[in-house]
């Protein structure tokens, strides 16, 4: 089975040729793009489309690579020594298996997806090149090694915040998810809001891509926030007429959901006040 467009996700042609070409190859999946632009719905849809469970890993700025595979718990081996915990004497009740582990020690294949690894330190990537070449690794307290019944799907995002290692993007099928047209976007908001009508829709993406080509924006809004800010326009029951009426560079309607920091609300709130005096 091969992935493509399912019901909930609209997918471009070259990220489903991507996504069918690493599972080909057995290669971790590297998918970056803005934030908002679905790389972590992309792991949740190939898992459906594929029929495979999904096991997901976020990875925040404090995370090990350590974590992904197992922790010892010392802590909690010591304390129970103290109080007599028979439990001490194997040293297996006290590692705590990550992620990674889960994944191959899976029953079937699954797919992992490593979520924003560029959160990490520099060092994360590069930490996870044997485990994820070899399929397996050496857990030192019981001697033991775990190796993945069955290999994985890996799908591995980025935002892009840091350089990834080249030894680590040697071993991944990378791909881009562009920002999509005005086309697709339609597309994708037909999926999450299938009775719009015609007129609203292309009003609300007309001004949406005003707003995303503003010189000097800071932070511009993504697939998810034009989706929140659809969601309210409909909750509001406003028309296309009401979009269409907002000024070149006034605020937009509704613009909590589109502009995410107070630099961005002072631009526009700047270009409203030269068009007023322009008048």
């Amino acid at each position: 089975m091969k992935f493509s467009t399912t019901e909930s996700y609209v997918a471009s042609e070259d990220l489903a040729l991507a996504v069918n070409a690493a599972v080909t190859l057995q290669r971790p999946l590297l998918v970056k793009g803005e934030p908002g632009t679905g790389k972590t719905e992309l792991a949740r849809q190939v898992a459906a489309s594929l029929g495979l469970p999904l096991i997901e890993w976020h990875v925040k700025s404090t995370t090990k690579a350590q974590q992904g595979l197992y922790e010892y718990d010392a802590v909690s081996r010591l304390r129970d020594s103290q109080l007599g915990d028979g439990r001490v004497h194997e040293v297996a009740n006290y590692i705590r298996r990550g992620k990674l582990w889960q994944a191959f020690e899976a029953e079937a294949r699954v797919v992992l997806l490593i979520d924003e690894i560029d959160k990490a330190d520099i060092e994360f990537p590069n930490d996870l090149l044997q485990e994820l070449d070899r399929m397996e690794f050496h857990v030192y307290e019981t001697g033991e090694t775990i190796r993945a019944r069955h290999r994985p799907v890996v799908i591995i995002t980025s935002n892009n915040e840091k350089e990834l290692p080249d030894a680590f993007l040697r071993r991944c099928f990378f791909h881009y998810i562009r920002f999509p047209d005005a086309e697709t976007l339609a597309a994708i908001v037909r999926v999450h809001f299938p009775g719009i009508k015609d007129q609203l829709l292309t009003a609300a993406l007309t001004r949406f891509f005003e707003i995303r080509e503003v010189p000097g924006l800071k932070k511009k809004p993504s697939t998810s926030e034009v989706l929140d800010w659809l969601r309210l326009l409909l909750a509001e029951d406003l028309g296309p007429e009401e979009l269409r009426r907002a000024p070149h560079g006034a605020l937009p309607r509704l613009h909590g959901a589109l502009l995410k920091n107070e630099q961005d609300v002072q631009l526009f709130e700047r270009l409203a006040f030269i068009a007023r005096g322009q008048r």
